[in-house]
């Protein structure tokens, strides 16, 4: 048995950091890489290429779009998909409108990471101003550069809720209370499309639950991975 951790939108293997030490029974652990492709079929298929035969998948944000991919693709291979912060939706009105403003520009050059407010605004209020969460968000940004920040923020995410039912595996969904990014219904709709999944609210935290809360984030996954009949 493995895991398969996959980041959200401008994050990498940071984003898991403090989760992944409480996580190395189900060891080995991959780290999916979303930075080379322009779809989310073929980061799926990236990532399948690194996986163990079996594997628990665990995808954040963005990178649950990319984990139900990966189910369909594979899904002979994944025993347990967790999904943390996302959603089922495809892009908004206002969403396919960035996207064209973004489409149109050219200089990404000097992309410095996602900017300051933006990062705040993925956080509980409580954290908005804890400088060690903003500058880690902001450096795996950077690190990933703006070829990558166009590249993902292009990306297009389809609406996936009449499809849930297929997915047979076992599923757990959480989600942050305060979660200005994705909201509660859409927890909700994952929830109840994913038959048989389990809910599990993290209190005190945002959309970054990985970064706010990782001690607690981590107890769920593996009290729901041990009742697991594997």
């Amino acid at each position: 048995m493995g895991m398969v951790l996959v980041p959200g939108f401008m994050l990498d293997a940071e984003l898991w950091r403090d989760v992944e030490p409480a996580l190395t029974a189900y060891s080995p652990i991959v780290h999916a890489d979303l930075s080379k492709d322009a779809s989310i079929a073929n980061m799926a298929q990236r990532a399948i290429l690194d996986t163990p035969p079996k594997f628990i998948l665990i995808g954040f944000s963005m990178g649950g779009y990319v984990a139900r991919e990966i189910v369909r693709q594979a899904p002979e291979r994944v025993s347990a998909l967790i999904q943390i912060a996302t959603s089922a939706r495809g892009d908004s009105e206002i969403q396919e409108q960035r996207k064209a403003t973004i489409a149109r520009q050219t200089a990404f050059e000097a992309f410095r990471g996602l900017s300051t407010a933006a990062v705040r605004s993925s956080l509980h209020p409580d954290n908005a101003h804890r400088i060690d969460l903003i500058s880690s968000i902001q450096a795996m940004g950077q690190r990933l550069g703006g070829d990558v920040f166009k590249r993902q923020s292009l990306l297009s995410r389809r609406d996936e809720r009449s499809e849930l039912a297929t997915i047979k595996c076992p599923s757990l969904v959480i989600a942050g209370d305060q979660d200005k990014l994705r909201s509660r219904a859409e927890a909700m709709e994952l929830h109840e499309g994913l038959a048989g999944s389990t809910l599990e609210i993290v209190e005190g935290t945002g959309h970054m639950i990985p970064l706010e809360a990782p001690q607690r984030l981590s107890e769920i996954i593996i009290e729901w991975l041990s009742g697991l009949p594997y």
